[in-house]
């Protein structure tokens, strides 16, 4: 029995990969052997890189509130736990907007919390 090769689905494996590697620097976007681990690594680092997004973007709100909070006489720990004592359910990214963008609304947050 003749064996049967499906060339047609290998070919778009390989199209799909060497797209994926276009502007990657020589045989890193010519060579599909190279291609495919350059590609598998740039996949690797995007996973982390979204991970680490999240946790960039949460330290740049913890430091503006901390910096708001700081101006107004209370630290960022202190104001945290009061907020949540209050019940105000505002996230970090919201209370850092605030501060940020309306420091007289952040500053009467901070008023009643107090």
């Amino acid at each position: 029995m003749p064996r049967s090769v499906n060339s047609v689905a290998a070919r778009a494996r390989r199209k799909k990969v060497l797209k994926a590697a276009r502007g990657y620097f020589g045989a890193r976007s010519k060579v599909f052997t190279v291609a495919k681990n350059a590609v598998d690594k740039a996949n690797g680092y995007a996973y982390v890189g979204r991970k680490l997004k999240k946790r960039a973007y949460r330290r740049l709100w913890i430091a503006r509130i901390n910096a708001a909070t700081r101006q107004l006489g209370l630290s960022y720990s202190v104001f945290m736990h009061k907020v949540s004592q209050a019940g105000i359910e505002l996230n970090r990214k919201v209370l850092a907007d605030l501060a940020l963008n309306s420091p007289d609304a952040f500053k009467a947050l901070v008023e009643k919390v107090k």
